[in-house]
């Protein structure tokens, strides 16, 4: 089995296991503790908080061990804010940010709080302009993500951490898909991670706080943390998180080459290899690992079971993954198309024949995928434009994604260049993937109109 799904779950490290099972041994007992096995823990948790805070780029002492990432940015941002309320209630995220920091947003808005979603482009990409743009008098903090989870594009945060600066404006960077890569540039102010992104335990996650931030710990505290994480420390997982970090930055470089040649293959030859599909995310501003895309005419959930007969784990941000049956909130802000998504993230040491064998398996997978789905019925009428061209209507209620797109593709060339396409659906995917089809076909997306189900998806035939 080839496991691609990286950034959700690295495997766990050689350097990580050995770690966990030695402090098993030597770090048991509570640290807080003056007698000798206290002494040692606490030995043990000083020497990780100095590894981990040298990745980081930190001192030792700004450094705050946490059950989880989430965790880290949960405590991040509601810490921040409230050392800055008498600045003000006003929150700045972009609008691809993890669903940990989006969840905080939401959550510091129902506080009475406001918050501002920056925009992305089609790559993915915040403009710093945006950020600069956003920032107000009353901001409190600022949030962007150091490289995206999804796609894998990097963003500015030096620069934006420096406009920032210069506004007098925290920015937490949410770094958990970059730091195993590299230490994050710019003056940024606080940080959250996750261990088990580079290869570390899952359930250690960290968050660094710069001093002269202002930051008040939000919930009940103690001693242990500097007041910032409540509770007994992990410190076997803590040791093993400082142990993989270090050791995958010294592996950094050389398999940062090498990864992004097999990234570099599977963008060109997917586009190559597999009709109607789209490659998203930024070409060259990226993470070394990930290649996302999306295939017309495609249900992801299905595409991914047989990808996964076939020995391949693989991801998807599509809604036909989901249960709620809505899009990735990265895919709608991007605008492109999320029917048939995939996402492959390689883990470090991933092998260059598992990549091509996956490169030969998944065009026969996208076409088996295609042809089961067929070419469903639709009710359709040709009927009189008001301006005289002719107009089809696409009946398909009830019907998830791929299937209202398949429908539209099937039938726009019924009708004259000019003439238009009506959709009627009522899956919340499909105000995303028809605008994107039509951006891929080079036909007119003309507008959406509310139905008494779903929506009306209006396409002019163009080409």
């Amino acid at each position: 089995m080839s496991y691609f799904d990286a950034a959700s779950a690295a495997p766990l490290h050689p350097v990580a296991r050995q770690a966990l099972s030695a402090s098993l041994d030597e770090g048991w007992a509570d640290p807080a503790r003056l007698y000798r096995e206290g002494r040692r823990a606490r030995m043990l948790l000083d020497a990780a908080r100095e590894a981990t805070a040298e990745a980081v780029g930190c001192r030792p002492d700004e450094l705050t061990f946490t059950s989880s990432g989430t965790r880290a940015v949960h405590s991040g941002i509601a810490g921040a804010a409230a050392g800055r309320r008498r600045v003000g209630r006003h929150l700045i995220v972009s609008a691809v940010e993890h669903s940990s920091v989006l969840h905080s947003a939401e959550a510091f808005e129902a506080d009475g709080g406001t918050v501002t979603r920056t925009p992305v482009t089609r790559t993915g990409a915040v403009a710093v302009a945006s950020y600069v743009d956003a920032l107000r008098s009353d901001t409190a903090l600022a949030c962007l993500q150091s490289a995206n989870h999804e796609v894998g594009t990097e963003q500015p945060v030096a620069a934006v951490a420096e406009a920032c600066r210069e506004a007098g404006v925290p920015l937490l960077v949410d770094a958990a898909q970059s730091l195993a890569w590299g230490a994050v540039e710019g003056p940024w102010s606080l940080l959250a991670a996750s261990a088990h992104k580079w290869g570390g335990p899952p359930g250690v996650g960290l968050l660094a706080v710069r001093k002269g931030v202002r930051f008040a710990p939000q919930g009940p505290v103690d001693e242990r943390e500097s007041g910032r994480a409540a509770g007994f420390e992990n410190l076997p997982a803590i040791v093993a998180a400082a142990a993989s970090l270090r050791a995958v930055r010294a592996e950094a470089a050389a398999e940062a080459v090498r990864l992004r040649d097999l990234t570099a293959r599977i963008r060109a030859r997917v586009a190559e290899a597999v009709p109607d599909v789209e490659v998203v995310g930024d070409p060259h501003r990226r993470l070394p690992g990930i290649v996302t895309f999306s295939c017309l005419y495609v249900d992801g959930e299905t595409l991914l079971h047989e990808l996964d007969r076939a020995g391949f784990s693989v991801s998807s941000g599509s809604s036909c993954t989901s249960s709620t049956l809505t899009p990735s909130h990265v895919l709608r802000a991007m605008g492109v198309l999320s029917e048939g998504n995939v996402r492959v993230s390689l883990p470090w040491g991933a092998a260059e024949e598992d990549v091509e064998r996956f490169l030969a398996v998944l065009p026969g997978a996208v076409a088996g995928v295609r042809e089961k789905l067929g070419a469903p019925s639709s009710a359709r009428a040709a009927v009189a434009d008001p301006a005289g061209g002719a107009v089809l209507v696409v009946d398909a209620l009830g019907r998830r994604c791929p299937i209202p797109v398949i429908e539209l593709a099937k039938v726009i060339g019924d009708v004259p260049v000019g003439g238009m396409v009506r959709v009627l659906s009522d899956d919340e995917a499909a105000r995303l993937d028809i605008p994107a089809w039509c951006e891929m076909r080079g036909q007119e997306y003309v507008g959406e109109e509310p139905a008494d189900r779903g929506a009306v998806y209006t396409v002019r035939r163009t080409s």
